[in-house]
């Protein structure tokens, strides 16, 4: 791993070179690093723009929706401008201006069984901020398949969900959580979402990931947190592991 650092690097990121528990090893580990953003939408454009922010060598960017306006009450990687753009292309416009140094990887594709394993096989991490449960589920099971940590968050309404699933160390997968894909389960889209909500479980998803790429605190495996934004109550809860788990158990 490459410790050297650029003038530019230096001045960019210098916040984190100063904490103790990054430091310049922690910043050339996010620099090495490789995350896979699932969702250019409400929940990955902070986590987008944060990644990059941070200096993480290479971020990949799958989504296959075009710009719309209601997304922008909660997409902030987009702007009315670019109405009607890739979210993958809008998305890159957006981070490339932020941060220059990070490569950027767009698959402007639909997650599918045919090629989930093939865009998440170059990546380290794995961050879903998809907005329906059939692809959390393909995403979740084929993180198992090929031992890849997964960092999953989900909002609805005026609640979100964070959730770090490693089950190649021994720890519950997605299916632990959610068995089985609901037989109705409302959308933001069908039952509304504050837009800041999104922005704070993507920020949190994005902690979780800088956390997963250097190493440092501790991670969310094995927990569920939740958070309600009308009382401002979070809360972190256990999340066992299922033996009967058909996919890690």
């Amino acid at each position: 791993m490459e410790l050297s650092f650029t003038e530019d690097e230096i001045q960019r990121y210098s916040r984190h070179i100063l904490l103790r528990e990054l430091g310049g090893a922690g910043q050339a580990r996010l620099r090495s690093g490789r995350v896979l953003i699932v969702g250019a939408g409400g929940l990955g454009s902070p986590l987008a723009l944060y990644l990059a922010a941070a200096g993480v060598g290479t971020l990949g960017l799958v989504d296959d929706d075009l710009v719309e306006l209601s997304n922008l009450q909660r997409q902030v990687l987009h702007t009315t401008a670019r109405l009607g753009t890739p979210k993958v292309a809008s998305a890159a416009q957006a981070l490339s201006a932020l941060n220059p140094l990070v490569t950027l990887n767009r698959h402007q594709t639909r997650l599918t069984a045919a090629n989930v394993h093939g865009l998440i096989a170059d990546y380290d991490i794995i961050a879903d901020g998809s907005d329906n449960f059939a692809t959390r589920h393909l995403v979740a099971d084929a993180c198992v398949a090929a031992k890849k940590t997964l960092v999953s968050a989900a909002v609805l309404r005026f609640e979100g969900q964070l959730a770090t699933f490693k089950p190649h160390i021994g720890g519950p997968c997605y299916r632990c959580l959610v068995p089985e894909p609901p037989d109705e389960a409302p959308s933001c889209a069908q039952a509304g979402v504050l837009g800041a909500v999104t922005g704070v479980m993507g920020t949190l998803q994005a902690t979780e990931v800088l956390k997963e790429l250097t190493g440092i605190g501790q991670s969310l495996a094995g927990h569920l947190l939740l958070w309600n934004a009308l009382d401002m109550q979070f809360r972190k809860v256990k999340l066992p592991k299922d033996p009967a788990c058909p996919v890690c158990g």
